[in-house]
């Protein structure tokens, strides 16, 4: 049908009256400003900064994603029993009439090579593979019954990052960015930052806004090169030019907008101007080599290169600007076994030393400016890994694990997280939640009444119905909350 046409037929008596210029309440609101025309350079925001539903001790997310998933028994889940069983058949009942993605037939149990112990007044159990965030382990809040339904990584990372497996649906960090909007005008609401050389198996739609307005989608950042694709000006265009080119497709898109009624031509027009804005912000909050040498070497970070650690720095950086939602995706953390580097003896110690120094520097540094009680820091993957060797390596050296759906960890910190908590069990073996399960949807309520948002009042209304980032699942763990 012609866009025109359909927005004509939308246009009830009912809504001529509310929506239109010469409207009672348009009426009412004109008379009050003294004038019934808006100026034409005046740009309406969508993503200025909105109040919450209720007063939320978190005012930003940072999420490091380890896309992939870390082997929780190796990092954070101790199971004595399951290393005294080791090479043990799996029992029928952990594995019979289940799916898994590489292994078929009676697995073996395996018991994690890597040594255990205790740390901090927490007593949280941590693998020798994090000496740095074993420092800060009072400081973390730590859940090891984490549960979800997929067990490939595509459709894993999209129920956790849209609240469903399939696309379609906005991210998580959309929906913050809808309900919150950004503390500063000069930058988006919601910034993606990626290492690993990868992007997520997931894709974009893991950042993506769907049927919200494009404005909330995350904008990728780079820590090397230009900060954001096409941000500088093209050549022979300079500052001045670039301000001419937009106020001409301002006037045009306003025409558009008038004709066809489409809402994401107010997008589109708020896009522009914030890419306008976003050439003079984005380039000195982006720029590390401000930072002082302390606190490169405290992160791992180097100026001009693209990694983990920089990202982490950069997070820091954006938050401290105001950037609502900071998603950090690390690619190489799928654990199976296939070759060395993917093995979790020495393989998993070395992914794990960039991830381990600059994620417990980015705590430490959160602390000692002031914002740690107000940044929630969200560290996993999109599921877990096998109490048992994963089927194509069974006989290999390396060791290695399958994908496993059923009972993860996942840690938070600060943004008013219960430090040094340990929340949720699996069973002896590893293999099933034993006390206080949380879901995926569950995560996804409890970040967002840390934001001061009602996960089942953040709605948007699309082809007939409210949808919202958890759908009809999903209950925020009080329990976690301090």
């Amino acid at each position: 049908m012609n866009p025109f046409t359909k927005n004509l037929q939308i246009r009830t008596r009912r809504h001529f009256m509310q929506n239109c210029g010469v409207g009672l309440g348009a009426m009412a609101l004109n008379s009050l400003k003294g004038s019934g025309a808006v100026q034409a350079d005046e740009v309406p925001n969508p993503v200025a900064a909105k109040s919450p539903l209720f007063a939320g001790k978190a005012k930003r997310v940072i999420y490091l994603h380890c896309a992939g998933s870390p082997p929780h028994l190796d990092l954070f889940d101790y199971k004595p029993e399951l290393v005294k069983r080791n090479d043990e058949p799996c029992p029928d009942e952990y594995y019979e009439g289940k799916r898994f993605a590489f292994t078929s037939g009676r697995p073996l149990l395996l018991g994690t090579p890597q040594k255990f112990r205790q740390h901090g007044d927490s007593g949280h159990w941590m693998s020798e593979a994090l000496p740095k965030l074993a420092e800060v382990a009072d400081d973390l809040t730590i859940v090891k019954s984490m549960n979800t339904e997929q067990f490939n990584h595509a459709p894993a990372q999209l129920l956790l990052y849209t609240g469903s497996p399939r696309s379609g649906r906005p991210s998580m960090g959309a929906w913050t960015a809808y309900g919150l909007g950004s503390e500063n005008k000069n930058l988006p609401g919601f910034v993606v930052l990626i290492s690993g050389g990868v992007s997520p198996s997931g894709g974009a739609d893991t950042w993506g806004s769907a049927f919200l307005p494009s404005v909330y989608q995350g904008v990728q950042c780079r820590s090397k090169g230009d900060p954001v694709l096409y941000v500088s000006n093209p050549k022979g265009i300079d500052r001045k030019m670039r301000r001419i080119s937009l106020d001409a497709l301002r006037d045009l898109n306003q025409l558009q907008g008038e004709e066809l009624g489409d809402a994401e031509t107010q997008t589109r027009i708020a896009q522009y101007e914030l890419a306008f804005r976003m050439q003079v912000s984005v380039p000195g909050v982006m720029d590390i080599s401000q930072e002082t040498q302390h606190t490169l070497e405290e992160y791992g970070a180097m100026p001009g290169e693209s990694s983990f650690a920089n990202n982490c720095l950069l997070a820091r950086r954006l938050a401290e600007s105001g950037v609502r939602f900071i998603q950090l995706f690390d690619w190489g953390w799928d654990f199976h076994g296939t070759t060395a580097a993917m093995g979790i003896r020495g393989g998993l110690r070395t992914r794990c030393k960039p991830m381990d120094q600059a994620v417990a520097a980015l705590i430490k540094d959160l602390k000692a400016r002031g914002m740690y009680d107000e940044t929630l820091v969200v560290w996993g993957g999109e599921f877990g890994r096998t109490p048992f060797r994963e089927g194509r390596t069974a006989k290999s050296n390396v060791l290695g694990r399958d994908h496993f759906p059923d009972c993860f960890t996942m840690f938070m910190a600060g943004g008013g997280m219960k430090p040094g908590l340990s929340y949720g069990s699996s069973d002896e073996l590893g293999f099933t939640v034993a006390e206080n399960k949380v879901h995926i949807h569950d995560l996804q309520a409890t970040i967002l009444h840390c934001l001061g948002m009602d996960h089942e009042r953040l709605t948007h209304r699309f082809q007939g119905r409210d949808y919202r980032l958890t759908d009809v699942h999903g209950n925020v763990v009080h329990d976690l909350l301090s």
